[in-house]
């Protein structure tokens, strides 16, 4: 959207950024490679680790992680989960606001600290809301590549999101006292 404002002869224009995509922007088989990829560090594993009281040493114990099966500590489930969920905003849910379910949710390969993990989705059904008629409710299903191209996790996810012109989804970017404008030099 492009809204052009006049003060004193001299013409501001304002492009918004992309808003997200609202339900009638879904369509069933649409695929969204979401566009940033993350570098999981240890730092984040431990982090992460800590935040969420995960006792399990594989995730933080070096030393454990070494004499596991698989040579070197695991980055922890929840925060590969968050990640891949988190990636797919941008394109699904940016305008939702409700999650409703989140269902066939696999880890199917590991992730170590130092893996860059992107994410894709596909829309699997979208559905009026019976209950609230600026709304409708999609399902997608999201899979979590490696750098390698190995999937590590795929799961599918049903949210409640706004139709185009809902109240719920106007910006609430405020109007500057004095608009932004290029300088003369």
């Amino acid at each position: 959207m492009t809204t052009t404002h006049r003060k004193d002869d001299e013409h501001v224009t304002i492009t918004q950024g992309w808003q997200g995509r609202f339900f009638e922007d879904f369509g069933i088989g649409d695929v969204y490679q979401h566009p940033l990829g993350r570098t999981i560090t240890e730092t984040d594993n431990t982090w992460f680790t800590l935040l969420t009281m995960n006792t399990n040493q594989a995730h933080f114990n070096r030393q454990v992680g070494e004499s596991s099966e698989f040579g070197r500590m695991l980055v922890v489930s929840p925060l590969t989960i968050a990640v891949a969920m988190g990636q797919s905003v941008i394109d699904t849910t940016q305008n939702a606001f409700a999650n409703l379910g989140m269902d066939d949710l696999r880890l199917t390969a590991p992730v170590f600290a130092g893996d860059t993990i992107w994410s894709e989705s596909i829309v699997l059904d979208k559905r009026e809301s019976s209950s609230r008629p600026t709304a409708g409710i999609v399902t997608i299903r999201t899979r979590t590549l490696n750098q390698d191209g190995v999937e590590v996790l795929t799961f599918r996810r049903t949210f409640y999101v706004h139709k185009q012109g809902a109240a719920g989804a106007a910006s609430q970017f405020p109007r500057a006292a004095t608009p932004l404008a290029l300088e003369q030099v």
